[in-house]
């Protein structure tokens, strides 16, 4: 009886010390990795990698093709005004104060059809305007935007 329970505490031990090595080494080394996280490039870095892969192609393309580069190049600016010509605008996303005005008129409506009382749709509107709701301009995810709903902030 006494060996059972020995075995089953040295199994169980065993166990753990596994477990634990399992859950420590892969913290370990995330802690000591050094390099910035991909999130830390700015904008400009990104877009003078793109702007150097294209130059890059269009060097490579040249060379193929046997022409000048800088022909190949201003045909390929040319080949993007013109897609970009093409492509219809997208459409700005509302502003702050006009998501809070179409919030408020959805309250309005609801208080007039008895589904709130005004101090309800008091409470959610100062909610919406201190950013407790999730979303652009709220204190939960921001999406592409930022406090104020205006890209790059």
């Amino acid at each position: 009886m006494i060996r059972t329970t020995r075995k089953r505490l040295l199994v169980g031990l065993a166990a753990a010390g596994v477990l634990g090595v399992g859950i420590a080494a892969p913290t370990v080394a995330l802690a000591d990795d050094k390099s910035p996280a991909p999130s830390a490039s700015t904008g400009a870095d990104q877009g003078q990698r793109h702007a150097d892969r294209q130059a890059e192609f269009a060097e490579a393309l040249a060379k193929e093709l046997g022409v000048p580069a800088d022909k190949v190049t201003a045909a390929l600016e040319k080949l993007r005004e013109q897609r970009q010509a093409d492509r219809p605008e997208r459409p700005q996303p509302p502003s702050t104060q006009d998501r809070q005005a179409a919030l408020k008129e959805r309250l309005d409506q609801a208080v007039k059809d008895g589904k709130l009382t005004q101090e309800q749709a008091d409470a959610v509107l100062k909610a919406a305007e201190a950013g407790v709701f999730p979303g652009p301009g709220g204190a939960g995810h921001r999406g592409w935007h930022g406090q104020d709903g205006k890209p790059g902030e």
